[in-house]
């Protein structure tokens, strides 16, 4: 039976992934990097541990940690305060709460994003049970060592648990946790890069309209 529902934040319940994408441009920029902003919309979804790497192959560990910083520190002082979270996403985790089910938040972000995510943003901390951040794990998505630990602070087996997120990175990670997946949209990415999905929908606002229709339903447990 499912018992708890996983969050990604970034492109799922707050519209912040053009805006990491201009951060990381910037950041690669001042670095001497030039890269098109689809190539690295393409790497969203993934922490700077992973995401530096594939799109820069023969970065060290310093640089890496070097355009880590600059690229928080530039999303943090240009865009934290144009945040905003996707209509529907609080009355979704508020719909999650009342069905009974565990509501983590589950992020590539740093905790200090999540933290910014969780309160100013959002607003949910009410909502919201438990959360796990990049800060808490050896490796972000897609390694599954986030999913893996959200769902061990909801104290559920994977199979008890459904990931919700916008990109391939948060279905590879799940998957590899053995996790099951509901892709939205709203991060930009096709229908074919979610196709790992078990229902793909266009947010979260459509989710919660088809919430009854939807694996997160549990009318046929009831009946």
């Amino acid at each position: 039976m499912l018992k708890a529902i996983l969050f990604d934040i970034d492109g799922t319940l707050v519209d912040s992934n053009d805006f990491h994408i201009l951060a990381w441009a910037e950041a690669f920029k001042q670095a001497g990097h030039e890269f098109r902003l689809a190539e690295i919309h393409e790497q969203v979804g993934k922490g700077g541990d992973n995401l530096l790497p594939a799109l820069l192959p023969d970065i060290g560990e310093e640089e890496t940690e070097r355009l880590k910083k600059a690229h928080g520190e530039l999303f943090k002082q240009h865009y934290f305060n144009r945040l905003k979270p996707f209509p529907g996403a609080r009355e979704l985790l508020q719909r999650c709460r009342d069905t009974g089910y565990t509501v983590v938040l589950a992020s590539s972000a740093s905790g200090e994003e999540l933290r910014h995510h969780l309160d100013d943003v959002l607003g949910v901390r009410d909502l919201v049970d438990e959360f796990t951040s990049a800060d808490d794990v050896g490796c972000s998505k897609p390694c599954p060592d986030i999913f893996v630990t959200a769902a061990q602070k909801a104290k559920v087996a994977p199979d008890e648990a459904l990931v919700i997120g916008d990109t391939p990175y948060d279905i590879e990670a799940a998957s590899k946790a053995g996790i099951r997946t509901v892709g939205v949209r709203s991060g930009g990415f096709r229908d074919d890069q979610l196709s790992g999905a078990i229902a793909i929908f266009d947010d979260v606002a459509e989710l919660l309209e088809r919430f009854d229709a939807s694996p997160l339903s549990r009318v046929e447990e009831q009946v």
